[in-house]
């Protein structure tokens, strides 16, 4: 890929489909409600788990150039900061422990690497999540996918700080061996005291099983880029969610199939069905307050004003 100098403040999206996000006319809306003049957006596509030399070079460019102001990073996440973390001057606490890079921002010549997911994540599971309800019910979280969104849900969920409103046990599912083992070392290092059980599986049947297993109130999220990065869903349409359940998908676009499961079985299973468009929000406010170097509230009138010209521009 050849890069172009910045001709004027940019933002970079690093993801997989990034033409088709709804940040691309969200943030011209944005930039002129925040006052950042004359910013724009431009997105970088890679491949699934692309050749660390791609986002070497991504970093490197952004690194150099200076109009080009830094970036969000999705799906590519903890690839792109195995291969390019030397690149960075600063690394925040989260990004370290958590191995991932989910924003690139600078600071005078340094070029530093954060993960927001933490702080976006947890923003958007209390403002869903009914009051007291790990304590009140004893619910399990199941994770399907053991990328960097677990990591930061999960981190967020099992503080000691949230006292009995934690999950009375974590499930993290995923193909991959190398993913699970990754996500267990960090929950070692943040000192998890919760059950955890990370579940390596060959298929949706794998995950349909679990799901079986779970008690009602249960926490399910689709955590793997189904639906949007690549088609189908985690789950077989024979899967059954407990009663009650709670059933979030972290993506908002896409063939939803995750879902349209979930709101077949919402009736008689008394389901609670959220997408991932508070999550966008979150996530990408928190980026821009970084990359630009301003103050945006997490809530209240403010916060709702960028929702409602989200939600606005979206529509197109």
């Amino acid at each position: 890929m050849t890069y172009q100098p910045a001709t004027r403040p940019t933002l970079y999206f690093i993801g997989v489909s990034t033409s088709k996000s709804s940040i691309m006319p969200v943030f011209p809306a944005w930039a002129q409600h925040l006052r950042l003049k004359d910013a724009v957006i431009k997105g970088i596509d890679f491949p699934l788990h692309a050749d660390p030399a791609a986002y070497r070079a991504a970093v490197s460019f952004i690194k150099q150039d200076p109009l080009s102001l830094g970036a969000l990073v999705t799906t590519h996440k903890i690839d792109l900061y195995a291969a390019a973390k030397d690149l960075f001057e600063e690394t925040d606490a989260y990004a370290s422990l958590m191995h991932e890079t989910s924003c690139i921002s600078k600071r005078g010549a340094k070029l530093i690497c954060h993960a927001k997911d933490p702080i976006s994540s947890g923003l958007t599971i209390d403002n869903f999540l009914p009051a007291d309800h790990f304590a009140r019910t004893g619910a399990e979280l199941f994770s399907i996918g053991a990328g960097g969104s677990t990591i930061a849900h999960t981190w967020h969920l099992a503080q000691k700080k949230r006292g009995a409103n934690r999950p009375s046990r974590i499930i993290v599912a995923d193909r991959d061996r190398g993913r699970l083992d990754e996500i267990k070392r960090i929950h070692a290092a943040f000192a998890i005291d919760l059950p955890v059980d990370y579940v390596q599986v060959a298929d949706a049947a794998g995950n349909d099983a679990i799901l079986a297993g779970l008690k009602p109130h249960a926490l399910v999220i689709n955590a793997t880029g189904l639906g949007k990065d690549a088609p189908g869903s985690p789950l077989t349409d024979a899967a059954r969610f407990p009663d009650h359940a709670i059933a979030w998908d972290l993506n908002y676009r896409g063939d939803l199939v995750f879902l349209d499961q979930a709101r077949a079985q919402a009736a008689a299973r008394h389901l609670q069905i959220e997408n991932g468009w508070t999550y966008f929000i979150h996530g990408w406010t928190q980026v821009i307050a970084e990359v630009f170097h301003i103050d945006i509230p997490t809530s209240g009138p403010g916060f709702e004003a960028l929702s409602r010209i989200a939600a606005d521009a979206a529509k197109g």
